[in-house]
């Protein structure tokens, strides 16, 4: 007699001759998925290296992101608590939102495009101008998204990279462009080094490659505004058609969590770059918290000052243990604690505080960066370095 088993849904009975059959059949689709060409990606996303977060962990206190320690604006905090249901279940408007920033920026809002954080902003812009084949160029060492973007776009990325003193390249960068040319991409102030170029330096650069855009990332901008070396390159849209500005609210805002960027550029650019975004990429609730951010101006102002600070501490500390670092216009400083750079990031970890190691990086054999913490928090970190270089010389 057939022995019976029942389906856990309908009550059917089933045989196990029946779930033989079953089985049988999978053996057969396995056996074929070998026969047959399976579905593949382009190339170009075949050969890239997978992109993992760069959180190592939140267990201590986090310098190696460059996060604000100090958190966002209270009038943030309010604001995000008197949110209501119906922001929240309506789609958003980002327009309200570009508006918003150039008054803010006292620009036209047909020049602002935003984003779901800078990285979006890079996408869209490199998906734009780059075809396969085309050249990405940049600077190395310099922020890990631009080659990885280039490549998954079947672009040429060409690395030009900066000398022993780290800055921008200048010459060298006008020296490669060529007719292939289509994108170059430069951090100001540049991460990981935390150095500035000049605003003549990027109008050059700007000047003798008209037909590839020239994007200035001015993520770290509000950590250097008010230094000679460093001004924007807002003003000078107008006269270069090619030129894009980005910036962002993960930085000097505290925001990073909202994901909200801003890609600033001339209006005709511009309308290139709207016919791809999605048009809901901004959440509501970045959104609402947008003019709040942009009101407690003296919120932001405090936060830079007190970074500026935190940033000399680190200096002072390195210059009495002898170690080289850059001069950073940033909230984070890049400092060369030798070949036993992971041996410093680990016992780092050990006291509890995480830092990032770059000693893989192009120029930056031995080399570390660390955000700029609170004045509280710098009290415990700066001990912390001093013990952990001092194991490093052992």
């Amino acid at each position: 007699m057939e022995r019976r088993a029942f389906s856990s849904v309908q009550g059917e009975p089933r045989t196990h001759c029946h779930s033989h059959r079953v089985n049988s059949s999978r053996h057969v689709y396995a056996h074929s998925r070998y026969v047959h060409p399976m579905l593949k990606p382009r190339a170009q996303i075949a050969g890239l290296s997978p992109y993992h977060s760069p959180i190592v962990s939140r267990a201590g206190l986090g310098l190696d992101l460059n996060e604000s320690m100090t958190g966002c604006s209270p009038r943030v905090l309010k604001r995000l608590r008197s949110l209501s249901a119906a922001e929240v279940s309506l789609y958003p408007q980002r327009e309200s939102g570009e508006q918003l920033i150039a008054n803010f920026l006292r620009i036209a809002p047909e020049q602002v495009l935003l984003t779901n954080g800078m990285d979006e902003a890079l996408s869209l812009l490199f998906a734009t101008y780059l075809s396969p084949g085309d050249e990405l160029l940049f600077a190395d060492p310099t922020f890990v998204m631009y080659p990885m973007l280039g490549a998954a776009l079947g672009a040429q990325v060409v690395r030009l990279p900066s000398g022993e003193d780290l800055m921008l390249p200048v010459a060298g960068l006008l020296a490669r462009i060529s007719p292939r040319t289509r994108v170059i991409a430069i951090a100001n102030p540049n991460n990981p080094t935390g150095l500035a170029a000049s605003r003549a330096d990027l109008l050059k650069i700007a000047e003798a490659a008209p037909d590839a855009a020239v994007l200035v990332d001015e993520a770290y901008f509000e950590f250097c505004g008010g230094t000679l070396t460093c001004r924007t390159m807002i003003p000078d849209l107008a006269r270069h058609p090619n030129l894009f500005v980005g910036r962002t609210f993960s930085k000097a805002y505290g925001l990073a969590g909202l994901r909200l960027g801003v890609l600033i550029g001339g209006p005709d650019q511009l309308d290139y770059l709207r016919r791809l975004s999605l048009p809901f990429n901004v959440n509501s609730v970045a959104l609402a918290c947008l003019e709040e951010a942009l009101a407690d101006r003296s919120f932001v102002s405090e936060h830079v000052a007190q970074v500026k600070r935190g940033r000399e501490r680190l200096t002072q500390l390195f210059e009495e243990l002898g170690l080289h670092f850059w001069p950073s216009q940033t909230n984070f400083v890049l400092v060369r604690v030798g070949a036993k750079a992971k041996t410093f990031v680990a016992s780092m970890q050990q006291r509890g505080v995480l830092v990032r190691d770059f000693s893989a990086n192009s120029g930056c054999d031995g080399c570390v960066r660390i955000t700029v913490g609170t004045p509280k928090q710098m009290d415990g970190v700066l001990p912390a370095i001093r013990e952990a270089i001092a194991e490093t010389r052992r």
